[in-house]
């Protein structure tokens, strides 16, 4: 038969009032009297004696804990017997894993969660330069020892990010320019300027949308993928394992993917800019009843080389961009399926939205400067 549990005693030593001692058996079948024991002590308690206790389960050991936690007392405060301080040190270890709260809606609680995210941004943004000036440093180091440059991983890179991205940004920017000239054919007509949709859409690929569409469609396809990579690696800490061996996790995985997007996205945003032009010369020829030889003519005539040159600008900042976040984020996971997953999410949102962001305030200076 099973024995009857003690029920669980708290003597006070008649020595020293502060210090009491547990007796019986403390399981999670006496948890209720635990507690009403606990609630019964003095407020002067100082030191819980456990030796005495006979038995003694994960339940007790939470409530003794947590109670003095409540106390504000020191660890060493509860002596427990020699026996029993295994599972104690387990317990100790998830003591306060307890079910999180229900979150608070309202505005004290909102102002403290806008305070946290801030505060979170802003340390994205501290750690974003860091880790670009820490580049910079290495690239220019580089240049000094050519050694460094990792011919092999360039070019692989630059196939996984340029090649295999040509048909997709060219079919995205061929549909967008057709849309852009449909959509100011529609406009016009109705002052009969339907010509004009040749400067709409030549204007808007050569300055906006060509680089902008490349960056976005990079920012999801690429700076995902390399988290993705990085992020693997220091999952199985092979990137542990390249810095025993004295080899700098930069010049072997950051700098290779870096060059590659820096040398690859200027030239897939060439691509998108002819791409959405022919996508505008489609809709003219039959949509608009502009023949392709007008449609070049009056294009040649009315664009200038600036418009070009200040969308190519930017595609080296956006390169740069998109780069350092994807390859930061990788290396910022911390060894769990969850946590590449998050860092992956968190790099295609922050690349597109920085993007966007940049590609917007240098329209509005490229405007103010009137280039």
């Amino acid at each position: 038969m099973t024995p009857t549990p003690a029920r669980p005693l708290c003597k006070t030593d008649s020595a020293d009032p502060s210090r009491v001692r547990l007796e019986g058996d403390w399981t999670l079948i006496n948890a209720l009297v635990v507690a009403d024991r606990l609630r019964e002590l003095p407020e002067d308690v100082r030191s819980l004696d456990a030796t005495g206790i006979a038995r003694i389960d994960s339940a007790g050991v939470l409530q003794l804990l947590r109670y003095a936690k409540r106390r504000e007392l020191a660890a060493e405060a509860i002596q427990f017997r020699s026996d029993h301080q295994a599972l104690v040190s387990t317990i100790e270890d998830v003591v306060d894993d307890r079910p999180p709260r229900k979150r608070d809606y309202g505005v004290l609680a909102a102002l403290s969660r806008l305070g946290e995210r801030v505060s979170e941004n802003g340390k994205e943004i501290v750690s974003l330069l860091s880790f670009t000036g820490e580049n910079l440093v290495k690239l220019l180091r580089m240049i000094k020892e050519p050694k460094r440059f990792r011919l092999t991983a360039t070019v692989s890179h630059m196939e996984e990010v340029g090649l295999d991205a040509v048909p997709l940004v060219a079919l995205l920017s061929y549909l967008v320019g057709a849309v852009i000239a449909f959509l100011g054919s529609t406009i016009l007509r109705d002052f009969g300027a339907e010509i004009y949709v040749v400067e709409l859409v030549s204007i808007a690929f050569l300055r906006e949308f060509a680089v902008l569409l490349t960056a976005i469609v990079l920012a999801g396809r690429t700076a995902s993928a390399f988290t993705a990579q990085i992020g693997a690696m220091k999952s199985r800490e092979e990137i542990d394992a390249i810095r025993t061996l004295g080899l700098d996790p930069i010049d072997l995985l950051v700098l290779p993917r870096l060059i590659a997007l820096l040398l690859m996205l200027p030239l897939l945003t060439f691509v998108a800019m002819m791409a959405g032009l022919a996508g505008g010369i489609t809709v003219g020829a039959f949509d608009l009843g502009i023949p392709p030889q007008m449609y070049l003519s009056r294009m040649h005539e009315t664009i200038e080389v600036r418009h070009f040159l200040v969308g190519l600008s930017k595609a080296p900042v956006f390169a740069m961009v998109i780069g350092l976040i994807g390859c930061l984020e990788g290396l910022r996971v911390e060894g769990t399926a969850q946590s590449v997953g998050e860092r992956t999410t968190s790099s295609v949102v922050q690349s597109i939205s920085l993007v966007i962001i940049i590609d917007a305030m240098a329209a509005l200076w490229f405007m103010n400067m009137d280039w």
